[in-house]
């Protein structure tokens, strides 16, 4: 049986707060980006599906260590599911506790549509400070240009260039690493200097302005697939054109 490929949605936003709505209107974000969908499940501890009725209070109420449970769409056969946890100041940029909220979603051509969609309505939903959205396989690819080694430093693969453990960089806004679509808010398009009109003619060909003045970036018309010789060479090139991501510019 053929393994279905997944979207993996990423964004990283300031620690909650007490019953924080963020919680709430990253879910209505990702629910109103694909119509139709409702998170309105929880998984159990006997990894039974059970209905959430009252599903907003539900998770507000349930905002534990940061975060909050996984939600799902209740059909086994087209998952769809999203949870968020805090990520301790220790491993995070500038000693800040973070917000994480993390989706996976089947890699379709109705996925595919809304992809950019999803990706602004979790980020923006969560004042994130920026995200991505990425198909698992070449997210696994991205995920070894951080990963130590034995021998220390990482050691990506396929040539892409070596990124700073996330606690090693200077500050939140500065994205740690690239995807298929980037979210980056005002203050992290600020920080790795997005957009030059002259060096960024063809990223904006494959942007678009949010709600709160932040970006959506693609950089492949088609998911990223890393065995595709022209998306490699796409991703190589974003991470020249900005050196900040992933802690890589000269101090």
């Amino acid at each position: 049986m053929t393994k279905r490929k997944k979207l993996i949605v990423i964004v990283y936003a300031p620690a909650l707060v007490g019953n924080d709505r963020r919680v709430l209107d990253s879910v209505h974000g990702m629910e109103k980006a694909l119509p139709g969908l409702r998170l309105e499940w929880q998984v159990t501890e006997r990894r039974r599906l059970a209905a959430l009725p009252q599903r907003d209070a539900w998770l507000l109420e349930s905002i534990e260590d940061g975060g909050f449970p996984l939600l799902c769409n209740g059909d086994e056969s087209y998952p769809v599911t999203v949870w968020g946890m805090g990520t301790s100041g220790l491993f995070c940029p500038g000693g800040q506790d973070q917000f994480e909220v993390h989706a996976k979603l089947p890699l379709d051509e109705p996925v595919i549509a809304a992809a950019a969609t999803v990706l602004e309505g979790v980020a923006e939903g969560a004042r994130a400070f920026w995200g991505r959205a990425t198909p698992d396989d070449a997210a696994l690819d991205i995920a070894y240009q951080t990963a130590p080694t034995l021998q220390g430093p990482p050691s990506p693969r396929r040539g892409l260039p070596a990124l700073k453990l996330f606690e090693h960089i200077r500050s939140p806004e500065i994205p740690y690493y690239l995807g298929w679509l980037n979210y980056w808010s005002p203050a992290a398009a600020e920080a790795i200097g997005f957009p030059d009109p002259a060096r960024d003619a063809e990223l904006l060909l494959r942007s678009r302005r949010t709600a709160s003045g932040g970006w959506v970036v693609q950089l492949t018309d088609a998911p990223l697939d890393l065995d595709n010789p022209a998306h490699l060479d796409a991703l190589k090139r974003a991470y020249e054109r900005f050196p900040e991501i992933g802690g890589r510019a000269a101090p």
